[in-house]
Order: structure tokens, then C-alpha cells, then sequence
């Protein structure tokens, strides 16, 4: 998504899609990038709403052809560095980390960064004040009441300027709205795993999940060191993005709960838990 301020160019996010069952031969759905290689010179800047790759993994390809500076939470640029340095493209970037509830001019552009929970953590949606009135781009969200790092929607600033300032435009995620009720919390998850890990006492455990889903691996990785095992990571995706979520303070596993997954035969089944993508 592009926003058009003064001639200058901001994006909401750059993401990728994966191909439908009939789009044989085809690997990844990239946008249509004509349109701003013709104004290149225009565009100010990327903002990151969130790390999955439906928002923020065409950056590598755009990179390629493009330069601009993107910001978004630590999270988010983290997850976003790690295939922008496998194509090698840091040095068309700068990745400059935003706090919550930080508001700060880009270009032309006043942006704010207001927190919202997500599957993935440090989520925002952005709040754009302009000459013609507020747009609010909600970015993926989910209204978590009780998440696992008590980082929830804030609720109170969204409020807040639609009863000050009003809101001229709402571009909002609308996954599943059409739906009768509500998903629970992702902490519920956590009571589901120590039951399962205590059902299956004597073997080896392997979990799948999405390798950005960081409060799902924690909550797996309690359930595991609870239940007397180690954690071993399978996948290079899920095995930086573990690295960074310890190195952010996202995630809590005691460097005594982690091996490599080449020490896994090292121990019996009751004692290992493998987290897989």
C-alpha cells in the first residue's frame, strides 16, 4: 500500500503471497512494482506493521531495484533483516526500530506507531495524521485480552483520536470477520501443551509451528522444560528467529532448555522436544 503526501511516497508494508494449488510451477506472488520504479525518487520511506511475509517479504525483492529506509519494531525489522542480508541487501536500507506509541515525521509524514497484539509479536497499526484528517491502517490484529507478554491492543489511543480528532479513513484487517465470536487468547494455549506434554511422558515430542510465532515457541518451550526436556530447534527460519527472540528479551529459554538439533540423538525420547516448521 502506498500513501501520497506533498509528492512524496510512504508504503504500509511490502509482502509477498504464496501461490494457489493451480499456480503450477510458481513459488512466490510478488506485487506489481512498476508503478513506483517510474517515482523511485519519491519514496520516502517503508513502514512495517508486522514480520510475517504476506507484509514484509518483498522488501528483498523491491530492495533490489528501490532504496529507502524501513521502520518498524525491533520485532519487525529483525524478522524482515533476516532475508533482506540473504539476498545482500542491507546497505539499500536503513531499518530504524519505533517504540510504542512513538509519533514521528517521515518525509512529509506524520506517523504514529500505536501497539496492537498479533500471532506475531510487537505488532502496530499506524496512524497517519494528515492536512485531509487521521487515516488509521489497523495492520493484522487480534484483541487479546490476556497475551502472553501482556502487551495488548492499546485501545484507550484509538479511542482517544476518534473522539479528538476523528478518523477520516479505516483500513482495517478483516481475517475471519465474518465469523460468529471470538478466538481465545493465546495463553490458553499454553494450559492445552502441559497437558499434552505430561500425556505423552516417556516419548519424544515434535511440534510444528510458524517459525515467527514466537509466543507459541515459548509457550512450547515451557511446557517442555516443565515436563523434564530440552528444546532443539529444526529449520534455519526458526532457529535465527529463536536467537533473536532471546537476544530482544521475547523469549525466556535458559541456554541449559536449548541444544542443536545435531545434539539431539545425545538424549532419550522423554527428555527431547523438537520445535519444527
Amino acid at each position: 500500500m502506498v500513501i501520497e503526501q506533498d509528492n512524496q511516497l510512504l508504503l504500509i508494508d511490502c509482502g509477498l503471497m504464496f501461490p494457489d494449488a493451480d499456480m503450477h510451477g510458481i513459488d512466490l506472488v510478488l506485487p506489481d512494482f512498476t508503478w513506483l520504479r517510474e517515482n523511485a525518487d519519491r519514496v520516502v520511506g517503508c513502514v512495517a506493521t508486522h514480520g510475517h511475509e504476506d507484509h514484509v517479504g518483498a522488501l528483498q525483492y523491491l530492495l533490489r531495484e528501490l532504496s529507502f529506509p524501513i521502520y518498524g519494531s525491533a520485532v519487525t525489522l529483525g524478522l524482515a533483516r533476516n532475508r533482506i542480508e540473504e539476498a545482500g541487501l542491507m546497505g539499500r536500507t536503513e531499518l530504524v526500530v519505533v517504540k510504542d506509541g512513538e509519533r514521528r515525521m517521515i518525509g512529509p509524514f506524520d506517523v504514529e506507531f500505536i501497539p496492537v497484539t498479533h500471532s506475531v509479536p510487537h505488532a502496530h497499526a499506524i496512524v497517519l495524521h494528515t492536512p485531509q484528517g487521521v487515516i488509521v491502517h489497523s495492520g493484522d490484529f487480534k484483541l487479546d485480552l490476556t497475551p502472553v507478554d501482556d502487551r495488548r491492543t492499546d485501545l484507550a489511543r484509538l479511542g482517544a483520536i476518534s473522539s479528538t480528532e476523528g478518523v477520516r479513513l479505516l483500513l482495517a484487517d478483516s481475517t475471519n470477520s465474518e465469523e460468529c465470536g471470538h478466538a481465545p487468547s493465546e495463553k490458553s494455549v499454553g494450559a492445552v501443551l502441559r497437558q499434552l506434554f505430561a500425556e505423552q511422558t516417556g516419548r519424544r515430542i515434535i511440534t510444528a509451528s510458524f517459525a515467527s510465532h514466537l509466543h507459541r515457541i515459548q509457550q512450547i518451550a515451557d511446557a517442555a522444560i516443565a515436563n523434564g526436556r530440552v528444546v532443539a530447534t529444526l529449520g534455519l527460519s526458526i532457529k535465527k528467529n529463536v536467537r533473536m527472540g532471546r537476544e530482544l528479551g521475547i523469549l525466556n529459554i535458559p541456554d541449559a532448555s536449548l541444544i542443536d538439533i545435531d545434539e539431539a540423538d545425545k538424549y532419550p525420547p522423554e527428555r527431547l522436544c523438537i520445535v519444527s516448521t
